[in-house]
């Protein structure tokens, strides 16, 4: 159960995921802020999150372009067709 400030560790999990891509909003942050301040288990959740997020941004990924993945999807169907 839920009420304006504590949130349980499932929301704050959310929220943690939504701070990610910076999508909450400012009553979410603060909740999860409260949250933390005494959940080791949200605390956790959130460095690793962070973790994550920094591994993303710093991996130097090498991904299809557009055109590449619509050529791969044309052959992907043609073979497909053949079965």
């Amino acid at each position: 159960m839920e009420n304006n400030v504590f949130i349980s560790h499932e929301h704050a999990k959310h929220i943690c995921d939504k701070m990610q891509y910076g999508e909450a909003k400012f009553s979410e942050r603060i909740k999860l802020s409260i949250r933390l301040a005494w959940c080791k288990l949200t605390r956790t959740y959130s460095k690793k999150n962070s973790r994550l997020t920094s591994s993303i941004k710093e991996a130097e990924m090498n991904c299809l372009k557009d055109a590449e993945r619509e050529k791969l999807q044309r052959q992907f169907e043609k073979e497909r067709r053949k079965l």
